[in-house]
């Protein structure tokens, strides 16, 4: 979702990916079509981010090649449900474990507790056999998306 606002405010932005690693702290990076991040667009995009974001998150704004060096996943096709909820701004971490759960249908999947200190969702996933690497991925994937920014989150499989 804060992507698509990004990109509707600059349009002039070739790429623009946030990333969270909890501790209500997140990172954008955008590059534009020059393919550069020039110090006027970061003092723009900060203030934006300030402004019509999460209040509760502290933005950084770096060059899109930051990427790589700082191992941020990438960007993975997404199955519509999990678009929508991502989309949605009225998405509620209970939400995000009904869409999960409607998904895989092999287990289910709870809400453990939630670190606020740090920002931490503690999830278990329960399933009467063992989940395979590419579902226990697949979870992942869905989760990075529709967690909010500023939150991360654990997943124990039981």
């Amino acid at each position: 979702m804060s992507e698509s606002l990004i990109k509707s405010r600059y349009p002039h932005l070739r790429y623009v990916r946030i990333h969270t690693g909890g501790s209500h702290k997140a990172t954008i990076y955008a590059w534009n079509e020059q393919l550069q991040l020039p110090e006027e667009e970061i003092y723009e995009l900060k203030k934006f981010a300030s402004d019509h974001l999460l209040p509760y998150v502290c933005f950084q704004v770096k060059a899109y090649p930051m990427i790589r060096q700082e191992q941020v996943p990438p960007v993975y096709e997404l199955p519509e449900p999990i678009t929508q909820a991502a989309m949605s701004r009225g998405l509620t971490l209970y939400g995000i474990v009904n869409i999960i759960n409607d998904m895989f249908v092999n287990g289910e999947m709870t809400i453990h507790k939630y670190d606020s200190f740090r920002g931490v969702i503690h999830l278990k996933v329960q399933t009467a056999t063992a989940l395979t690497d590419i579902e226990k991925e697949l979870i992942r994937q869905y989760l990075y998306e529709m967690v909010p920014l500023g939150s991360c989150f654990e997943v124990a499989y039981c």
